[in-house]
């Protein structure tokens, strides 16, 4: 299950960053580097990392609970 954890925070951070460059420079990297933001490959990115933010939630019942990241 770590795995799987390390994973979806690191798509997590890079749909932050992506987020980033949206706010700052008008600027989406998801898509211009797989064709534009109605592109199909720009839309699984994009689900994708949504869903590994829904499963991120899970981190904070992990820190509500009292673990501790192993």
């Amino acid at each position: 299950m770590k795995t799987l954890n390390v994973i979806a925070l690191t798509l997590l951070i890079i749909g932050g960053l992506n987020w980033l460059l949206v706010g700052l420079f008008q600027f989406d990297l998801v898509a211009s580097l797989f064709g534009g933001q109605d592109s199909t490959l720009s839309r699984v990115v994009y689900v994708i990392v949504g869903i590994c933010a829904l499963y991120s939630l899970k981190f904070f019942n992990d820190v509500s609970n009292g673990e501790r990241a192993r």
